[in-house]
């Protein structure tokens, strides 16, 4: 068997030169697309979120060192972070269970899958694509061994489900390598004399046909379509995957896997790839015991109490099902160019000590509040609740010994979040005054009271006979938020992303019914201009009327300017209750404090 191949030509588990620091000083660069690192940065300080800490300990462990996403997130220095790490123990595969883990065979059900059969419409074809630059003269051959080891290596490729998609019967199938095979699934079109502006146009259309050909039931969760233009030109391979085994990280994944296999072709060897340490099989089997352990069942009366009916538009829940299917016609993108975007995602979360997440939810939250507003409702509602389901990433550290940096599939969790505000002044708050100042802290510590990321909710929900029927007929929040992180665009440097192509959002089958009443994806996208923020609103035209979405997709944007406004106040900014150690200390303590100590300086 080949030697497997680090992603630079350096065979994986090499030794990373004894040097922890320089490493990952590399590492938070390349994922962070800076020039480079200083030792004494931190990850978040340099505006790194969740899911690119996933991809600095998946890379950091094909150098040789293991570190957690927990460790990632909460060093405060790469210096802090190499003292953590430890080398990689090839023989033993690093840390983990003894016993080896599952990646065969009956695959459990997970709570994401459970919530897209209840979706109740078709989802044969239900995919995520991603559409990357190839190298000159990248052939069909080429082609086929590397979306072989693709599929050889992550099991949740070749799944199948053998009665379709929330059906009663056989459980879903993970086959051995070898019983998929790249040949049947790869099209092969010659595209050469094809100009850049034609490219885009004939690339989608050869997507859209192999998207028909994706079936469930027979183990065609993959479909690849190479535009081979010669030797001379780059050409394009785009991947259409099953969104039942493909999310955003895994997107990530297997886009450094394309960049190995190609570099391992180069030199005239067969790319082969580091297994995942956690199989999805045995994760799904760690989820389904998960569910039902105690510390699981004691979160049912707070989700309960989350899903709460409220008149107010998008603070409290509707009945599942009974929504217009999602339609190109009720459909806005909107982008926030780099002046606005570059601060949001880096500068504001570090007022509070916060996440890109606390961010954008507080913006969406007054939004909501200021849609009200302006059609004159007055419900007398002292809360000010908005009620929101909340897309995580879904990679969780709630079992020991698992590591699913390498672990392709679909882990998202959806989990209720309810966001009250009071009674803000929403003028102040357009204008970047204090009255945003407050909503952020109030945002962060409602998510921080979130147990482990909300990933008990669906456990509860999906995977619990006891708990799940009584959050079954409580309902669905209006809205739904995802935060897909960032991708980097633009570059034109083999295996970057294309342009002309949407990244990692779902294409839903004609006729599925929407989820949400309401539902915002927005994704971070790093060019040669810098980073915007792009957001995607989709609605059901049975739920509200365009106009009311686009004004609150307007009002959104609004008050995303105004956090970016209010981070430059100086008195921006503060610690809040989750910061401190001390119990009893409300947010009111911390700011007369606060207040009291800045009268002293």
């Amino acid at each position: 068997m080949a030697e497997p191949v680090h992603r630079t030509g350096r065979p994986a588990g090499a030794d990373p030169g004894a040097d922890p620091v320089r490493t990952l000083c590399t590492l938070f660069a390349e994922v962070l697309g800076r020039a480079e690192v200083d030792a004494g940065h931190s990850f978040t300080g340099l505006g790194g979120d969740s899911i690119q800490a996933i991809q600095v300990v998946s890379r950091a462990r094909t150098a040789g060192l293991v570190v957690s996403t927990r460790d990632v997130l909460r060093a405060e220095s790469v210096s802090a972070l190499a003292a953590t790490a430890r080398a990689q123990d090839r023989a033993g595969g690093g840390t983990g269970p003894i016993v080896p883990p599952r990646r065969l065979g009956p695959l459990a059900p997970t709570p994401i899958m459970g919530w897209l059969a209840e979706l109740g419409g078709p989802v044969d074809t239900y995919n995520q694509s991603l559409v990357l630059r190839t190298p000159p003269g990248f052939g069909a051959a080429a082609a086929e061994r590397t979306v072989q080891a693709l599929l050889d290596t992550h099991e949740m490729l070749r799944l199948r489900l053998p009665d379709g998609i929330g059906a009663r019967g056989t459980e879903p199938l993970v086959p051995p390598a070898g019983s998929v095979t790249a040949a049947e699934l790869l099209e092969h079109a010659d595209a050469r004399g094809t100009g850049d502006a034609d490219l885009p146009a004939l690339t989608r259309e050869r997507m859209r046909a192999a998207r028909r050909l994706l079936s469930p039931r027979e183990g065609h969760m993959l479909r690849a379509v190479l535009l081979d233009r010669g030797a001379g030109q780059q050409g394009r391979l785009a991947l259409v995957v099953h969104h039942l085994v493909v999310d955003g990280v895994s997107w990530r994944i297997l886009q450094d896997d394309l960049k190995t296999c190609a570099a391992a072709l180069a030199e005239g060897r067969e790319p082969v790839l580091e297994p995942a340490h956690t199989p999805f099989a045995h994760w799904a089997d760690l989820l389904r015991a998960e569910a039902t352990s105690g510390r699981r069942t004691a979160e049912a009366d707070r989700w309960a109490a989350a899903l709460r009916e409220a008149p107010q538009a998008l603070a409290g829940v509707r009945a599942a099902g009974g929504l217009d299917p999602e339609s190109p016609d009720n459909t806005l993108t909107l982008t926030l160019g780099p002046d606005v975007t570059g601060p949001l995602l880096t500068t504001a979360p570090g007022l509070v000590n916060g996440t890109v997440n606390d961010v954008l939810l507080t913006a969406l939250a007054l939004a909501v509040l200021g849609r009200r507003g302006a059609d004159g409702e007055d419900t007398g509602d002292a809360e000010g609740a908005v009620l929101v389901d909340v897309e995580g990433h879904g990679r969780e550290d709630v079992a020991d010994g698992t590591d699913l940096s390498r672990t392709v599939g679909w882990f998202t969790t959806v989990f209720p979040v309810r966001l009250a505000l009071g009674r803000p002044d929403l003028d102040e708050a357009r204008a970047g005054g204090p009255a945003v100042g407050a909503a952020l802290r109030l945002v962060k510590e409602e998510l921080r009271a979130v147990p482990d990321k909300g990933i008990g909710f669906g456990l509860l929900r999906h995977l619990n006979s006891r708990t799940g029927p009584d959050l079954a007929a409580r309902g669905i929040p209006q809205i739904g938020f995802n935060y897909l992180g960032r991708f980097p665009m633009g570059g034109d440097a083999p295996w970057d992303a294309a342009p002309g192509h949407a990244f990692a959002l779902d294409d839903a089958d004609e006729g599925l019914p929407m989820a949400h009443a309401v539902e915002v994806n927005a994704a971070a996208h790093e060019g040669p201009d810098g980073l915007t923020l792009s957001a995607t609103w989709t609605w059901a035209g049975n739920a509200f009327p365009a106009s009311w979405v686009h004004g609150l997709a307007q009002e959104w944007f609004t008050m995303l300017r105004a956090v970016v406004t209010h981070a430059a106040r100086p008195d921006a900014g503060g610690l809040t209750p989750s910061d401190v150690s001390l119990t009893q200390v409300s947010q009111a303590d911390l700011d007369t404090f606060e207040s009291q100590l800045g009268a002293l300086l």
